[in-house]
């Protein structure tokens, strides 16, 4: 399936390829997200709706000593895996809503293919996605609802083509939550206890 190409409000949509999945392993869709991205030439827009079992994936140059509980997860063995772009470690399972743009440079017009630019224009078109469920919001590299996030993005961006793949909370289970150390490093607006606002309550 393919949806064309149209400019509104100064934010354009470049024709792509669909693809859905339900419950597809994270791992998976990352292997098909990297095989699209360095072996195909068109636009990709991949959606897949939840992901068993929970997974912690980690960007490309996370530690896991430094991200996650080490004992608790080998306890309960939990997968880890190392995703191909950057960004920080997550743990996904099927309240995840998982949504991956693989584009061209040239695929929006006068785009620059730098993270900031690509944050700018997925941050407008998600914009319209979720105008009137509350107050959306670019914040740094999150989407948050006020300042609350509810979806974690990641980016590669090699010589012709970029991936911008996105982690919606839906919903979360606070134990698997625990397996995760807190980061060294956070955004400004997230230096509180109210990080996460999962989608299912602002919907």
């Amino acid at each position: 399936m393919t949806f064309g190409s149209v400019i509104e409000r100064n934010v354009a949509r470049p024709l792509m390829r669909l693809v859905t999945m339900g419950g597809a392993p994270i791992l998976q869709q990352l292997h098909l997200e990297e095989r699209l991205l360095r072996r195909t030439s068109d636009n990709w827009c991949i959606v897949n709706d939840g992901t068993a079992p929970p997974t912690i994936v980690m960007g490309v140059s996370g530690k896991v000593s430094e991200l996650v509980k080490i004992r608790p997860v080998l306890r309960d063995h939990v997968p880890v895996v190392r995703r191909f772009s950057g960004g920080g470690t997550v743990i996904v399972d099927q309240g995840t809503v998982f949504v991956t743009f693989i584009c061209n440079k040239t695929a929006v017009a006068g785009l620059q293919p730098f993270p900031r630019d690509i944050m700018s224009w997925t941050g407008q078109l998600y914009g319209k996605v979720f105008r009137g469920f509350g107050e959306f919001h670019l914040r740094e590299n999150d989407y948050a609802f006020d300042h609350r996030k509810f979806g974690g993005n990641a980016q590669s961006i090699t010589k012709d083509r970029w991936v911008h793949h996105t982690s919606f909370l839906w919903d979360y289970d606070v134990k698997n939550m625990s397996y995760l150390k807190n980061p060294q490093r956070a955004p400004e607006y997230r230096q509180d206890d109210k990080i996460y606002k999962p989608l299912n309550c602002q919907l």
